[in-house]
C-alpha cells in the first residue's frame, strides 16, 4: 500500500490476486474506490489509499490499513501493528487494541462504506475500470454492501480464507 499519491500502484491494472475488480466514482467522495475480490471471495476495498479494508472468504473484517497504521485481525480482535526500524532491521510489533478502540474503528469502516452503499442502492456510480470486462462485479460488490450494511465482524485470523 502505498503512502502517498505519486507511489500509489493502479490496483485495477496490476492488483492480479484481485481477479475480479472494479474502480468506481461515488459523486460525494473525493477519490475513486477500487474493490476487488479473489479466487476464493473475499474482497478488499481500497479508498484511495488509505483506507483500505480486506475481508476473508465469510466476509469478516482481516486486514486493514487505516490512518497510516497496519491493522490484522487475531482470535476475534483487531492488532495495530506498528513498524519499527533499527540500525540493522524492521520490526513489526503488534499491540491489541482495546474493545473501545475497536469499536471506533468498526465504527469508522461502517461510516466509510455507508455512503458507497448508498450511493450503489440510489444507483449514483459510476463504473470506470473493470477486470474483467465481461464480469458482473458490480453485483458481487452490491451483494456485500447489502450484507455489509451496518455491522461488521472481525475474523479469527488475518488470511483470506
Amino acid at each position: 500500500m502505498a503512502r502517498n499519491k505519486a507511489d500509489r500502484e493502479d490496483i485495477v491494472r496490476e492488483a492480479t490476486a484481485l481477479v475480479e475488480r472494479v474502480e468506481v466514482t461515488v459523486p460525494t467522495m473525493a477519490e475513486p474506490i477500487v474493490i476487488g475480490f479473489r479466487r476464493d471471495g473475499s474482497a478488499s476495498f481500497y479508498f484511495g489509499t488509505d483506507p483500505v479494508w480486506q475481508f476473508n472468504s465469510r466476509g469478516e473484517l482481516r486486514r486493514g490499513f487505516v490512518d497510516g497504521r497496519l491493522l490484522k485481525a487475531v482470535a476475534g480482535r483487531l492488532v495495530t501493528m506498528e513498524r519499527v526500524r533499527t540500525a540493522t532491521e524492521v520490526e513489526l510489533r503488534s499491540r491489541p487494541l482495546s474493545d473501545e478502540d475497536s469499536q471506533l474503528v468498526l465504527a469508522s469502516e461502517a461510516a466509510r462504506l455507508r455512503p458507497l452503499t448508498l450511493a450503489w442502492q440510489a444507483g449514483s456510480i459510476r463504473i470506470d475500470r473493470q477486470v474483467p470486462t465481461d464480469s458482473d462485479v458490480a453485483c458481487r460488490v452490491q451483494q456485500l454492501l447489502e450484507v455489509h450494511a451496518e455491522s461488521f465482524v472481525v475474523a479469527a485470523a488475518p488470511h483470506s480464507r
